[in-house]
């Protein structure tokens, strides 16, 4: 059965006391309680540092079993090396999330490529080859010229998500290119009509036997938390 999984782009933030956290909370806590509320978590520190092993361990120990954690790739893959000749710090890079994915605990990769990064189809099909097939991936692409048909083509051919990202400067279109889908909804806020139509999306996307990974915008107001867990609380209605 395809599961749905929400969350935030990252859970410690103080400034969420009191509507999200409890205002006595230590912070240390508010990763296990983040995870009675909602059921995953895109960690986006990977971006700019490799995860140690105990930091992994730890949130294992602090989630339950059904958590899921989604993590962005190193800068380096996407920004430095631009995704050209990366197999070895890619190696480097995944080694650090064995451990989350031998208790089935890893959510996608998400390899967030820079906005002026231009469509290039070669070096992308060469990195996804590299790419091992058992990672689950998605693709965020901020420059315009990668919306294309030869786009999803690529994705496709090794079973990779569009990322859908929402922002205020720009939407990625909805596309389906694996047998999971990936949102990021990056605007500072949803009207109610705005979270119905997410949720309807959703249940299209669990109807067809896709997972659905969908994270909201972390801000130093709670509103994304809050927002994740009215759509996770939604979606589950609709199910029960």
């Amino acid at each position: 059965m395809a599961q749905l999984y929400v969350g935030t782009s990252g859970w410690a933030y103080p400034t969420w006391k009191p509507a999200f956290y409890p205002e006595k909370l230590a912070q240390k806590k508010f990763l296990g309680f983040y995870a009675t509320k909602l059921n995953a978590v895109e960690v986006n520190f990977t971006f700019r540092q490799l995860v140690k092993e105990t930091t992994v361990e730890n949130w294992i120990a602090e989630t339950p079993p059904h958590f899921r954690f989604t993590i962005k790739a190193h800068q380096v893959l996407t920004h430095i090396k631009r995704l050209k000749a990366t197999e070895q710090f890619l190696h480097r890079f995944l080694s650090t999330l064995e451990a989350l994915e031998r208790v089935q605990r890893l959510g996608p990769v998400l390899f967030q490529l820079p906005p002026n990064f231009k469509v290039d189809q070669q070096v992308l099909s060469e990195f996804l080859t590299a790419l091992p097939r058992s990672v689950r991936a998605a693709f965020e692409f901020r420059h315009a010229s990668w919306f294309d048909e030869a786009t999803w083509q690529t994705l496709r051919e090794r079973n990779v998500a569009l990322c859908v990202a929402e922002t205020e400067e720009r939407d990625t279109p909805d596309v389906v290119t694996a047998d999971f889908a990936y949102y990021r909804y990056r605007k500072p806020s949803y009207t109610p009509e705005e979270r119905k139509a997410m949720v309807e999306r959703i249940q299209q996307h669990l109807a067809a036997g896709r997972d659905v990974f969908a994270y909201f915008k972390h801000e130093d107001t709670p509103e994304g938390a809050l927002y994740a867990v009215d759509v996770l609380h939604a979606c589950a209605r609709l199910k029960a």
